[in-house]
């Protein structure tokens, strides 16, 4: 699967379907954002909600938080909670990075495409994108850009980001991250690595969330918990300190310090001082898989690429997505060989049995209602 550009292929698909506003149509699988508050975590948000505490970060939940993030990542592990994926992502590469440094990402990479420009005009940070149509970067990535080392009329590549898991939902696996981690410290760059979904992916590997950072060279991660069940919380944990510079300072001044920081604080330890983490991704990758193989058995309907992690991307008639696209807010994201459209949908925490049900249904009328008139 490659990415392409998403508005030209939105405007071919939706030129047979009826406008429909987006405010009325259905949001479920049109991203894992799009899913309310986990209920233990909105438990824990009430739970902190009492008596005063002592802000940014002074309080004894985030010091809670603190002791099990060393748990899980390790002695050295520093968290530092944000409100968002962008700002966790932002923070972290202005740390790693001196202000002639750049970061080495694919093309698809969700700081390069869906970021709003914001490490480059909040950050200053150069991004390097490489092609790669899995999604996954790869040594020779590295390899790639490291001949810009010392020549003065080019940003300079001092880091790499990894998005786990990708845009494209594929998932990195320990040993491909060590890979790439292992080619970039020998050439004296750092690791970040974009964990908005790295619940989804270590819950697909069937291995604990250090497995895919500390243990295989990880330096900074952006822990995301939004997409997991979180209302406005995600965080930066530092694996390696000597790869970071003023990150206090840094998540300051861009805006990411809550003054009321228990409440950050306690979704994220109500995810990962649980397995509840790990419960929610499951059920959300487990309902992806459930939805692609339900729409695979449509005539017309077959998957790009096997559900990974907690997306799906089926390769449909065009007629098919105009249907559900008068009833899904759901994006067109690729066009297969034969021009028939991929689209993605995103399951979640919250995905029911029900709701995919009633969306496979209603694939299949519009399949079969072709088919009947010989189309």
């Amino acid at each position: 699967m490659t990415s392409i550009d998403l508005t030209a292929a939105e405007r071919a698909a939706e030129s047979a379907a009826p406008a429909v506003p987006a405010d009325l149509l259905d949001p479920g699988f049109a991203s894992d954002n799009t899913a309310g508050i986990s209920p233990a975590v909105l438990g824990a948000i009430t739970d902190a909600n009492t008596g005063s505490a002592l802000p940014y970060g002074g309080d004894s939940v985030t010091a809670r938080l603190e002791h099990v993030i060393r748990e899980e990542f390790g002695s050295q592990a520093q968290i530092f909670p944000v409100f968002t994926g962008t700002g966790a992502n932002v923070v972290s590469l202005q740390a790693m990075l001196p202000r002639w440094g750049a970061a080495i990402c694919t093309r698809q990479a969700h700081v390069n495409t869906d970021e709003g420009a914001a490490p480059e005009r909040v950050g200053a940070i150069k991004l390097l994108a490489r092609p790669r149509p899995d999604g996954r970067l790869a040594p020779e990535d590295v390899d790639a850009e490291l001949g810009a080392q010392g020549f003065v009329h080019a940003a300079q590549p001092l880091a790499v980001t990894l998005t786990q898991s990708t845009e494209v939902g594929t998932v990195y696996s320990p040993a491909q991250i060590a890979a790439v981690a292992e080619r970039a410290h020998a050439s004296g760059l750092g690791v970040h690595m974009d964990g908005s979904r790295i619940s989804n992916a270590a819950a697909a590997l069937g291995v604990s969330l250090r497995e895919v950072t500390t243990d295989v060279g990880v330096d900074v991660l952006s822990l995301g918990g939004t997409k997991n069940g979180a209302l406005a919380a995600e965080a930066v944990v530092v694996l390696n300190p000597d790869r970071v510079t003023g990150l206090d300072y840094i998540r300051k001044f861009s805006m990411q310090l809550a003054s009321k920081q228990r409440f950050v604080s306690a979704q994220l330890l109500e995810l990962f001082g649980t397995d509840l983490w790990r419960r929610n991704a499951e059920h959300a990758n487990a309902q992806a898989r459930r939805l692609g193989e339900r729409l695979a058995q449509i005539d017309g309907i077959e998957l790009s690429s096997p559900a990974q992690v907690n997306a799906v991307f089926p390769k449909m008639p065009r007629h098919v997505v105009a249907a559900l696209q008068s009833r899904y807010l759901c994006h067109v994201w690729d066009e297969a060989a034969d021009g028939d459209p991929i689209i993605r949908l995103m399951c979640s925490f919250a995905t029911s049995d029900a709701q995919i049900d009633e969306l496979v249904d209603h694939a299949r009328r519009a399949s079969t209602a072709r088919l009947a008139h010989g189309g």
